[in-house]
């Protein structure tokens, strides 16, 4: 086998197949662990496809029109190593505690087909139990370990050892050791984030004042005027904005289809560089307006409702954005916070505005979320989210850091349009004071 391919017979035909890579289990193990952790999902419920929420000793359905997948002990077995391989004990004991379970059988039974794999399972979980601080439990998997497989010497060892430690500290036996969570450094806003993302987009109902409304965008603009756009004003500071069928299915689905050959990995910004981080996990591409007229059309529609110039230099090309399962984008800011910010070598200014277009549907997760302002948007299909990145004064808006929610079942299209400063000096004149 080369190149994680193989060949297979379908006729007369040979159909070359790609095979996952080793990084792309990694990848889904990760995804499901995310999802674990944003949506606060039970293990078990997870890997017989239902996702049920865990507070406290209560677990409530969070959504279960159907049952999706389900995993088998392998898989289970596959997700808590890639933890266990990270010192993340938090999230490998669960996971290999469910890959036991199952190896086990529904009923307890031993199947001798699934031996080495129970045994590695053991294997994991026990040591696991042990870095965590739980003796008692590291000591009884051993002990089952030896039932199947006697004549191992290691294993034998460390039952001694693990003997040999409760007998000096007996209290161990019966004290569970508390696992905390992996502490993630960069993301200050976790609870709030996590908290926004389990509303799937549901807004907080003290946020629906009499400010808030529907309209249809009429300006004078002659386009407006021929075919006007629903317009739903989410929140006020920010000022976030939903325009509904901005685009149709045909137009969404065109968009998709010009941006899936060109599909990669997404970056950030670090220094001078571009480089992939897990905190952003989705593919993206970039399209020029010279990729098809359709596209030039949408400008035209995107600059009738802003009022903007969204020509180059003063905007960008549009990014197309493709997250699947577990794929999310952690809090973050769409403008420059910093003046060696690769956003300025186009010479046009930061970003001023963010217009994102929905090009698909997410059956659950997804939303996005304005984490200071404490707000959730859910995906909308074929609507546009736009929101302005900076105040008058030039001044980014910290109300606007968000994110994008993990994908909890779908697959989530969004298309950016990025609008600078440098080209609405008339558009959107500049003020003194820093509250406008």
């Amino acid at each position: 086998m080369q190149d994680n391919k193989v060949a297979l017979k379908d006729g007369y035909e040979n159909v070359e197949q790609d095979l996952p890579a080793f990084e792309d289990l990694e990848g889904a193990a990760r995804a499901l662990m995310r999802l674990q952790d944003v949506y606060m999902l039970n293990v078990k419920g997870l890997a017989r496809g239902v996702f049920q929420r865990v507070t406290g000793s209560a677990v409530t359905d969070l959504y279960n029109p159907r049952r999706l997948f389900s995993l088998t002990a392998d898989d289970c077995f596959q997700v808590g190593k890639v933890a266990y391989d990270m010192g993340d004990y938090y999230h490998a004991i669960p996971w290999l505690e469910e890959s036991v379970s199952l190896f086990r059988g529904s009923y307890g039974e031993w199947n001798t087909e699934d031996e080495a794999s129970l045994e590695d399972a053991l294997d994991h979980l026990a040591f696991a139990y042990f870095q965590a601080g739980n003796v008692s439990c590291a000591l009884s998997l051993s002990r089952e370990f030896l039932l199947y497989s006697p004549d191992n010497k290691r294993m034998a060892r460390n039952v001694l050892k693990y003997e040999k430690l409760l007998a000096e500290s007996p209290n161990q036996a019966v004290v569970e050791a508390v696992i905390q969570r992996p502490n993630v450094p960069h993301l200050q806003t976790r609870d709030t984030y996590e908290g926004l993302c389990q509303t799937l987009g549901s807004q907080p109902t003290h946020y629906q004042t009499p400010s808030l409304h529907c309209s249809y965008e009429t300006s004078s603009n002659p386009y407006l005027l021929l075919q006007p756009v629903r317009k739903e004003v989410i929140h006020l500071e920010p000022y976030v904005v939903l325009y509904h069928d901005f685009v149709s299915d045909l137009e969404a689905q065109k968009i998709r289809g010009l941006a899936e050959p060109w599909l990669q990995r997404s970056v950030v910004a670090s220094g001078e560089k571009q480089l992939p981080v897990e905190y952003r996990i989705s593919k993206s591409a970039w399209l020029k307006d010279t990729a098809d007229p359709m596209l030039v059309t949408l400008d035209h529609r995107i600059a009738a409702l802003t009022g903007l110039d969204v020509q180059p230099p003063y905007a960008e090309y549009l990014q197309v954005v493709n997250y699947g399962i577990g794929g999310h984008y952690e809090p973050h800011f769409d403008h420059a916070t910093s003046p060696s910010s690769p956003l300025y070598r186009m010479k046009s200014g930061n970003r001023v505005a963010t217009f994102m277009i929905y090009l698909s549907s997410v059956e659950a997760g997804g939303a996005t979320a304005f984490i200071y302002a404490n707000f959730s948007v859910p995906v909308v299909k074929n609507a546009a989210l736009f929101w302005w990145n900076l105040h008058r004064s030039g001044e980014g808006d910290s109300d606007t850091l968000h994110a994008a929610c993990p994908v909890l079942v779908g697959d989530k299209w969004v298309a950016n349009k990025w609008i600078h400063e440098y080209g609405q000096e008339f558009r959107r004149p500049c003020s003194s004071s820093p509250g406008d």
